[in-house]
């Protein structure tokens, strides 16, 4: 299997020209016999949409933009990030994966940083799951950016049996690192270091790159194979086309070694946490 993980900088708010980009990415993709590429959270609006959220939002089942994507994706599997308006006025983070000319699975961002530079909560609505979902590559699991800082919902994703996990992100870089980079891409590489073992799957990781409202993003895009290793890592600043190969045979050979996925009991922990849930409450 092979895939492209698309390192983007979108245009903010423009649709048709990040239309434009999708299209162009996918073809390029599917020339270099890619079976699946990826792109960034929100990567047809831009990410500091603010005011502009409502202006963008569209309905994944019916606007001629996603018609259009998913007609793409006859010939190559795509996972993509947007604004969608669900109902009339409530708009959610979403990621859509597109295969065969529908549309597969949706995610709608769990985890909504509102802190410092953040304010996610105050323009979308939050999602409530994180499902596995059936692919034609296998099992398959989406988080957006924040969600897979919390090692719960990489949880879930393993217990829903996926065997490859998608993260698509827009996170700024802070600081610097003496390998060159931004300090902050770190935290994400152990976050995929981390779940990609302890889940015997595979981790794709794409990041946006660019400038938006006195923001730099921090790109690093990065796979994990199903033994923690890094099988391809993009550059920290610039517009990149990832390609990596993926041998899904890699999956049944760690969880042959190691026995996590074997030895779940993903009740115990349901049993557990209702107990924490209800002495929270009260």
């Amino acid at each position: 299997m092979r895939v492209a993980l698309a390192q983007t900088s979108p245009h903010l708010g423009e649709l048709e020209k990040n239309l434009e980009i999708h299209l162009r990415l996918i073809e390029r993709s599917r020339r270099k016999k890619a079976d699946l590429v990826i792109f960034p959270e929100l990567s047809l609006t831009g990410y500091t949409l603010m005011d502009l959220v409502p202006e963008v939002a569209l309905n994944p089942g019916r606007h001629p933009l996603f018609k259009k994507l998913r007609e793409a994706s006859g010939g190559i599997d795509i996972v993509l990030g947007f604004v969608e308006e669900r109902e009339k006025g409530l708009f959610y983070n979403s990621a859509a994966y597109l295969s065969r000319g529908k549309t597969l699975h949706l995610h709608r961002k769990v985890f909504l940083p509102t802190h410092g530079m953040f304010e996610e909560a105050k323009f979308f609505a939050q999602g409530r799951n994180f499902n596995a979902f059936d692919t034609r590559f296998g099992r398959a699991g989406l988080m957006i950016c924040r969600d897979f800082l919390s090692y719960g919902a990489g949880y879930l994703l393993f217990a829903g049996g996926a065997d490859i996990i998608i993260v698509i992100s827009a996170a700024p870089g802070r600081g610097f690192s003496g390998r060159g980079g931004f300090a902050t891409a770190r935290m994400w590489e152990l976050m995929g270091e981390a779940i990609s073992f302890f889940s015997t799957a595979f981790l794709l990781y794409v990041n946006r790159v660019g400038f938006e409202d006195g923001k730099a993003f921090a790109g690093g895009s990065f796979v994990f194979n199903p033994a923690g290793r890094v099988l391809a890592r993009a550059s920290n600043a610039g517009e990149e086309l990832l390609l990596a190969d993926l041998d899904l045979e890699e999956i049944r050979e760690a969880r042959k070694k190691w026995t996590f996925k074997r030895d779940d009991r993903p009740e115990i922990i349901l049993q557990a946490l209702e107990r924490i849930v209800h002495d929270i409450k009260d």
